[in-house]
């Protein structure tokens, strides 16, 4: 196992492995947590010892602490070599949090290797950024044409009033679709992939496999792309770093799968479950057309990464009450910053506009989200949650806010589902699709026209999508 200078034994002292700490992936934590974050800030402070399957890590809880972490690269490290536990072969067999930490990529590389690969990132990104440029013209009326194409779906399945998941029918589609046109697919992604990112970030016992085939597909198209290159994010890489192997550029498109699909879906869903289930802020910023303010607070109070990658002290350090030690893992809480936050003096400050840009949402520091990225996903999350509330004239949640179900892992807390009965608007375009349903005029994601391929049959991606929703056709 590759190991690393810093991971090595501490001098002296006791260590993170010598004490007691309670799992933090509990029932408790499943459904609150909440309550979980300020039991152990209550405890033990700004950082408290935790369990994470079976591995002892330590919970950065405190708004001032996570920055810190965060912003300091110098002691806080990315790279797993500097994980003593891992360099010492005491982790669990087949840790399931290991795999994806494993892919060697941008987001866990540090110092000059960071920078030149995140450069080079930036400039591949650079196109889609601007909205003025072809490129970023072109994805972002994409993004609402898809938008509008998957609500005449649902128009077509359930009629002008009904029922939708919009979650599994709009959401991850959606970003689906956006990941199909930006990274020049030669065929639509299908949901299975979604599956596989949620398996490995969940560490669930498909974690490894699950992260395999997803690298694979990504390892697949950068091969093709290198081949037959066109005006798509993999191309621009290729041209942007063209020492890159299939294999590099593939580890790439893969974690940048994750953050366009997961994180960037968990985004939109969280802002239309602050909407609907009432948060007046919320609710206020959107009425007054602020859909960027709107998407701020709702990722101030529900962050769609609750606790961000972990990190690795190169030394000793104090961090809150404890002394960390070199090559001990540092998990930061987003969510309990963010609790932190909004609990400092009083409430007022999710009522300022000032306090909503110091949300995590996009982490901090040297490996905060590049601009380019943050603001593309800004405007897929405004456009998707905006197109929404222009076509649906009254939406509101067929469950109660705690009754939803979440996917409750050590990095995320996203929707399993977010059920909803939908009124159309008077003005909305797709109002009359109820009467041709079956035959809804939509037209298929641009994956890129390649000789031979299969795209599922008439109306492409979104043909296998309405078979994919609950109570769809099956079978034509």
């Amino acid at each position: 196992m590759e190991t690393h200078p810093f991971a090595a034994a501490p001098a002296g002292g006791p260590g993170l492995e010598s004490l007691a700490v309670e799992p933090l992936l509990t029932s408790e934590f499943d459904r609150d947590p909440g309550s979980v974050y300020e039991r152990l800030r209550s405890t033990y402070g700004p950082v408290a010892p935790v369990g994470l399957m079976g591995v002892p890590a330590w919970l950065v809880l405190d708004y001032r602490e996570v920055l810190e972490v965060l912003r300091n690269e110098s002691v806080w490290r990315r790279d797993v070599r500097h994980w003593r536990a891992r360099a010492e072969g005491r982790l669990p067999r087949d840790w399931p949090l290991l795999a994806g930490y494993e892919v060697r990529q941008t987001m866990f590389f540090d110092d000059e290797e960071h920078r030149h690969a995140r450069l080079s990132y930036h400039s591949a990104m650079r196109p889609f950024q601007d909205g003025h440029s072809p490129e970023g013209w072109e994805l972002r009326a994409a993004v609402a044409r898809y938008a509008d194409e998957l609500i005449a779906v649902l128009a077509a399945e359930s009629g002008t009033t009904g029922f939708a998941d919009l979650a599994a029918q709009y959401t991850r589609p959606l970003l689906l679709m956006v990941t199909t046109k930006l990274f020049g697919c030669p065929v639509e992604l299908g949901d299975e992939m979604v599956m596989d990112l949620w398996r490995m970030l969940d560490g669930g016992p498909d974690a490894g496999p699950a992260t395999g085939r997803a690298l694979g597909a990504m390892t697949r198209l950068a091969a093709h792309r290198r081949s037959r290159p066109g005006e798509d994010l993999t191309s621009y890489m290729l041209l942007s770093d063209p020492s890159l192997s299939d294999e590099q550029l593939g580890r790439e498109l893969f974690m940048n799968a994750v953050y366009l699909n997961d994180i960037t879906g968990n985004m939109v869903c969280n802002t239309l479950l602050e909407v609907l289930r009432g948060n007046a802020t919320v609710r206020r910023s959107l009425s007054n057309g602020q859909l960027g303010e709107t998407v701020n607070r709702a990722a101030l109070v529900n962050p769609p990464t609750a606790n961000l990658c972990f990190r690795f002290a190169a030394r000793d350090v104090r961090l809150g009450n404890f002394l960390i030690r070199a090559g001990d893992i540092v998990s930061p809480s987003v969510a309990a910053a963010h609790r932190d936050l909004l609990n400092v003096g009083s409430s007022h400050l999710v009522d300022s506009a000032v306090s909503t840009r110091a949300h995590l949402a996009w982490g901090a520091g040297p490996h905060q989200c590049p601009s380019a990225a943050r603001e593309l996903a800004g405007t897929i999350v405004t456009t998707a949650v905006g197109r929404i509330f222009e076509h649906f004239g009254r939406a509101e949640l067929t469950l109660p806010p705690d009754q939803l179900p979440w996917r409750s892992g050590p990095v995320v807390r996203g929707l399993k589902l977010l059920p909803v009965r939908y009124e159309l608007a008077a003005h909305s375009s797709v109002r009359g699709m109820e009467e041709r349903r079956g035959d809804v005029p939509v037209a298929p994601v641009e994956a890129v026209d390649e000789p031979g391929v299969d795209r599922g049959g008439s109306g492409g991606l979104l043909g296998v999508l309405r078979r994919m929703m609950p109570g769809g056709r099956r079978g034509g």
